[in-house]
């Protein structure tokens, strides 16, 4: 399904909310998403992924972002001057926010803004933090082509929203520790 069509974010929020495993476009990759409260859902994107450990997730705004940050008012500041569309940042967030299952330790979370206006609906729209990882296997590149997407996955996952070959790159990656960014990727 293109994800101009009227009724692509409605059939999304849809999957979502019953637990299934979609993949989006994003500016940068095509991206495997689920509610990221959802324990099992996130489990399916590690097993289709060959994988485990921490993801990322995107909000539809840094007002947002801002109340799931867990350090002192006046390092939200600078956290989010450092988030945009290209960046994920690394930082601590409220207990509650997503399951355990996808932060790292002291409940850091990775999260971005993706520019694409199919993923701020999609945020605006979800109650929770959407996951956003790359859609590829683990060690191999990420990938852009719908077509292939839908060769590997489309039997694994509930629904696939395409915006034609996306010839992007991962985005950076930050970490905030101790009041401190370091460059991860």
């Amino acid at each position: 399904m293109e994800w101009t069509d009227k009724r692509s974010l409605e059939h999304t929020l849809d999957i979502l909310h019953s637990g299934g495993i979609i993949i989006y476009p994003t500016d940068t990759l095509y991206g495997f998403g689920c509610d990221s409260k959802n324990k099992d859902s996130i489990q399916r994107i590690n097993h289709l992924k060959n994988r485990t450990g921490p993801m990322s997730v995107m909000a539809s705004s840094k007002k947002v972002v801002q109340t799931w940050l867990n350090v002192k008012e006046e390092e939200k500041l600078d956290i989010l001057k450092v988030l945009d569309g290209g960046t994920t940042i690394i930082v601590p967030i409220l207990k509650g926010i997503v399951s355990e299952d996808i932060c790292s330790s002291n409940n850091n979370l990775g999260i971005r803004i993706p520019k694409h206006l199919f993923c701020k609906k999609l945020s605006e729209n979800f109650p929770n933090p959407i996951v956003t990882t790359s859609v590829n296997l683990t060690n191999m590149p990420a990938m852009t082509d719908p077509i292939l997407i839908k060769n590997q996955f489309s039997g694994s996952v509930d629904l696939i929203i395409e915006d034609g070959i996306i010839s992007g790159s991962g985005s950076n990656i930050q970490l905030y520790k101790n009041g401190k960014w370091k460059k991860i990727r």
